[in-house]
C-alpha cells in the first residue's frame, strides 16, 4: 500500500478507532451476570457520621444464620430439591422456605426491626427486582411475604416465600438490623447463598404443571430414553440427563451469563428458553456444543459416544469453550438437562421423517427424468430420518388464551430466528391448529411435521410436472418417553389431526393464510401400486430387498423400474450409492403381490457405511401403457450388537460395587480406536476407557468400581464407539438401598 501524503516519523501508520462509551445512554450498566457481585456495606448510615458509627451495643446483634440447607432438613424435601448434589440451599419460587437466626438476646417484635435481604447481580436495585428486603413484622410490606414461624429465647425461625415470578438464579443473603443511625448487616457469606428455581408445583408460577406424574417425569427424572431409527423400526438409546449432578446447576446459570442475558429477564421462562435454544449450539455465540455431521471426530468426541449431559455441561463451564461434538439428539438431551435443572418441565421428542423446510413452501421435491429415474443432480431437498427437539411446559401470556402448555424449543442449528440459530418456544397447540402467526418459529416446526413429498418429472424443455404427491410421509410419528416407565408414548396427535380428516383440511387452509402453501397439484390415482416391505438387518449381514407390485386394472401392465440403494446420514444426505438396478416388470390383469427380489450383499455397503448405519432405498418406475409414475421409499436401519453391562456387590449407599462392561467383536474386521463410556445418576460419575484395537472374535472386559451416593432406583448406562461401529449401547438397572 502506498500513500501520497506525508507522515512524520513519530506518527502511527493507522489511528486506533475511538473508544465507544455508553455513559450517556444508561446511568449504570445492565446487570447480565449472576456471578458478578458487589459488596453491600456492613453499615449503611442514614446521614452524615463525621465521628464514625456510634456504639450500637443496645441493638440486636446477629450471632448466627442457619439456612437449613441439609438434604434431609425442612427445606429441600419440601421443595423437591433434596436430590441436587449441592450443599447450598436450593428452593423453588412461590413456595415458603425457612431459616433460623440466632441473636445475642431475645427478639422483641415491638422494639426490634430487622430484614432479610436478597441480592442478585452486580448492581442490585429494588425497582428492578434484584434487591429484595423481606420484613417479618406486619406493619411493613415486603415484595416477598415473610413471617416469624417460631421464636424461642434468642432463636427465631423465619418463613419466606419468594414471589412466583421472581428472578431465577443464585441470590446472596444478608441479615440487616435497623438502628436510629443506620442499617447494620452481616458480611457476605457464600454458605448463605440460595438458589431460587422455577416451580412447577406452584399454581401461580408460569411453569406450573398440574399433572403429578408428568411433573415427576419431566422435572425429577434423570433417566432418559431417546428414540431414533425409522418410524416402523424404532430404536432407542439410554441417556443420563444428570440435572442433579454436582456442578450442573452452576453450569446452567453460567450458560445464561455467557449469553449476557439481563438478570431482570431471568424470571420469564419464555425468554430463558429462547436464549438457551441459541446458547446450546455454538454457531453464533460460542455456545455449549459444536455440531458435526461430517463423520470425522478426530478433535472431539463422536456424538454417538456420549451417554449423558453432565460431562458436557461441566466441560463447557470449566473451559468456557464449545464442546465437540453434537448432533440433534445430543442438543436435545443437554437442553433437556438445562430445562429440568432450572425447574422448567421438559422432555425430548423425536419426529420421524422430519422435513427441513427453509423456504416455507411445505414441500420436499424429488426430481425424476422423463423415464421415471431420480435426477440426483437436481434433487437437493432432504428429509431427516428422524429429528429430536424439546418440549417445555409454560403459560404464554404473550399469546391468546389456549396457546400455553407444551412448547417446542430446538437447539439444533438448522435455520436462524431473529438472526441467531435457534427455534422456539413455539406453541404445540398453535402448530396443530395452523395458527402460524404466533411467535416463535411456528411455521418452521409446522413444516417439519406437515410437508409433502412431491415427485416431479423434468420435461425435455426443462419444465417440471407434478406426477405424484405423498402427503403422509413426513411427520409419520412423533414419540417421547412415557411417564414413569421406559416405554414410548406416541404424541403425533398433539401436532396434527389425522391425515385426510376434515380438521386437517381446515388446518392446512388456515396455515396457507400465513404463507405456508402446500402443493396444489393432484395427479390422478393410477392402477399400479408399489410397496417396499420392512426388512430388519444386523450390521454386516447380507439381505434381500423386496418390491411388491399390485395391478388393479383388467389389462396387463409393463413397468420400467429403477431401484437405488444409498448409504445416507440420518439427516437424509446421501454419502454414496452402493446399489442400482433397473428391472423390467410385466404384471398380468388384476395381479396382486408380484415380487421383485434384489439381493444386497454386505460387502457392497459395509465399506461405505457411515456412523448411524442407515441405508436408504428408493424405487421409482413408469408404467409404459399409462405413463403413471410409481414410487416407494424405505429406510433400513442396520441393527448393532449390544454392550453387556453387569454389576456385582451390594447396592447400598457408600458400599463398594463393581461394574463389568463386556463386548465381543462379531465382525471379520478389526475395530480400532474404540472408546467405551459408562455412568449412572447417583451412583457413578462419567468414566471413559480407550482400546486401540479389538480384533475379530476377541473380547474386551472393563471392570470399574464405584460407590452409590444416593438411594433409589437408577441405572448404569454404557456406550461403545469407534469409526467402524457406532451406536452400541448397554444398561443395567439398580435399586440402591439407604
Amino acid at each position: 500500500r502506498f500513500s501520497t501524503g506525508t507522515m512524520s516519523d513519530n506518527e502511527p501508520a493507522t489511528k486506533p478507532p475511538p473508544k465507544v462509551f455508553h455513559r450517556g445512554r444508561t446511568a449504570t450498566p445492565v446487570a447480565n451476570s449472576n456471578a458478578d457481585k458487589k459488596e453491600v456495606p456492613e453499615f449503611e448510615p442514614f446521614g452524615l457520621m463525621p465521628r464514625g458509627p456510634p456504639p450500637l451495643i443496645e441493638f440486636l446483634d446477629i450471632w448466627e444464620v442457619d439456612m437449613l440447607q441439609t438434604q434431609s432438613g425442612v427445606n429441600k424435601p419440601q421443595h423437591n430439591t433434596h436430590v441436587y448434589a449441592n450443599d447450598r440451599l436450593i428452593v423453588r419460587r412461590g413456595q415458603e422456605f425457612q431459616l433460623k437466626v440466632t441473636f445475642d438476646r431475645a427478639y422483641k417484635p415491638s422494639e426490634d426491626q430487622f430484614a432479610v435481604e436478597f441480592v442478585i447481580g452486580a448492581s442490585p436495585q429494588f425497582n428492578k427486582g434484584t434487591y429484595i428486603p423481606v420484613f417479618v413484622n406486619k406493619e411493613r410490606q415486603s415484595p416477598w411475604p415473610g413471617r416469624v414461624v417460631d421464636s424461642t429465647d434468642n432463636v427465631v425461625t423465619l418463613g419466606i416465600t419468594p414471589a412466583p415470578d421472581c428472578i431465577v438464579g443464585k441470590w446472596r443473603v444478608y441479615l440487616a438490623v435497623m438502628t436510629p443511625y443506620g442499617i447494620r448487616r452481616t458480611k457476605w457469606d457464600e454458605t448463605r447463598d440460595v438458589y431460587i428455581l422455577f416451580n412447577p408445583w406452584a399454581p401461580a408460577d408460569s411453569v406450573f404443571l398440574d399433572d403429578y406424574n408428568e411433573r415427576l417425569e419431566c422435572v425429577l427424572n434423570e433417566l432418559g430414553v431417546i428414540y431414533h431409527g425409522a418410524f416402523d423400526d424404532v430404536a432407542e438409546r439410554p441417556w443420563n440427563f444428570g440435572q442433579f449432578d454436582y456442578g450442573v446447576l452452576d453450569a446452567c446459570l453460567f450458560i445464561l451469563d455467557k449469553a449476557s442475558m439481563p438478570i431482570t429477564n431471568r424470571g420469564d421462562p419464555i425468554k430463558v428458553t429462547r436464549i438457551a435454544s441459541a446458547m446450546l449450539n455454538s454457531r453464533d455465540d460460542d455456545g455449549v456444543l459444536e455440531g458435526n455431521w461430517g463423520g470425522d471426530y478426530t478433535y472431539g468426541v463422536a456424538p454417538t459416544s456420549w451417554t449423558g449431559s453432565s460431562e458436557i455441561l461441566l466441560q463447557y463451564s470449566s473451559s468456557k469453550r464449545p464442546v465437540c461434538y453434537a448432533q440433534c439428539w445430543v442438543y436435545a438431551a443437554v437442553f433437556n438437562t438445562f430445562l429440568r435443572c432450572l425447574g422448567i418441565p421438559g422432555r425430548v421428542v423425536t419426529n420421524f421423517f422430519s422435513a427441513h423446510d427453509n423456504n416455507g413452501n411445505l414441500r420436499t421435491d424429488i426430481i425424476l427424468d422423463d423415464n421415471g429415474k431420480i435426477d440426483r443432480l437436481r434433487t437437493v431437498d432432504t428429509i431427516w430420518n428422524y429429528h429430536c427437539w424439546n418440549e417445555c411446559y409454560m403459560t404464554r401470556p404473550d399469546l391468546p388464551p389456549g396457546f400455553g402448555g407444551w412448547q417446542v424449543v430446538d437447539a439444533t442449528p438448522q435455520e436462524t430466528s431473529d438472526g441467531m440459530y435457534r427455534c422456539g418456544p413455539a406453541s404445540v397447540h398453535a402448530i396443530k391448529h395452523g395458527q402460524l402467526c404466533y411467535q416463535f418459529d411456528a411455521p418452521f416446526v409446522f413444516a417439519e411435521v406437515n410437508s409433502d413429498v412431491v415427485f416431479k418429472s423434468r420435461n425435455r424443455d426443462g419444465t417440471l410436472s407434478t406426477v405424484k404427491v405423498n402427503t403422509s410421509h413426513v411427520g409419520r410419528m412423533v414419540l417421547t418417553k412415557a411417564q414413569g416407565q421406559d416405554t414410548r408414548r406416541d404424541i403425533t396427535d398433539h401436532y396434527k389431526f389425522s391425515e385426510g380428516s376434515p380438521e386437517e383440511r381446515t388446518v392446512l387452509e388456515k396455515a396457507e393464510e400465513y404463507g405456508s402453501e402446500r402443493e396444489k397439484a393432484s395427479p390422478p390415482k393410477g392402477d399400479v401400486e408399489l410397496v417396499m416391505p420392512l426388512v430388519e438387518v444386523r450390521v454386516g449381514d447380507s439381505f434381500e430387498l423386496k418390491l411388491v407390485l399390485d395391478n388393479a386394472s383388467d389389462q396387463a401392465r409393463s413397468v420400467d423400474m429403477y431401484v437405488s440403494g444409498n448409504v445416507v446420514y440420518y439427516t437424509g444426505v446421501t454419502s454414496s450409492e452402493f446399489l442400482f438396478k433397473s428391472p423390467e416388470m410385466t404384471l398380468g390383469p388384476k395381479k396382486a403381490g408380484k415380487e421383485v427380489v434384489i439381493p444386497v450383499p454386505s460387502k457392497d455397503y459395509m465399506r461405505q457405511l457411515v456412523e448411524q448405519a442407515n441405508l436408504h432405498f428408493i424405487a421409482t418406475g413408469k408404467v409404459k401403457e399409462t405413463g403413471q409414475i410409481i414410487s416407494a421409499m424405505r429406510v433400513v436401519t442396520l441393527h448393532t450388537p449390544k454392550l453387556s453391562v453387569e454389576v456385582s456387590g451390594q447396592a447400598k449407599v457408600g458400599e463398594k460395587m463393581l461394574a463389568i462392561i463386556k463386548f465381543t467383536n462379531p465382525f471379520k474386521f478389526n475395530l480400532e480406536d474404540v472408546n467405551v463410556r459408562v455412568e449412572g445418576p447417583g451412583v457413578m460419575s462419567p468414566k471413559h476407557k480407550h482400546y486401540s484395537l479389538v480384533t475379530p472374535g476377541s473380547s474386551l472386559t472393563w471392570t470399574e468400581h464405584f460407590h452409590p451416593r444416593r438411594a433409589g432406583p437408577t441405572k448404569l448406562m454404557a456406550s461403545l464407539d469407534c469409526a467402524a461401529l457406532r451406536q452400541v449401547y448397554g444398561q443395567v438397572e439398580l435399586a440402591v438401598e439407604p
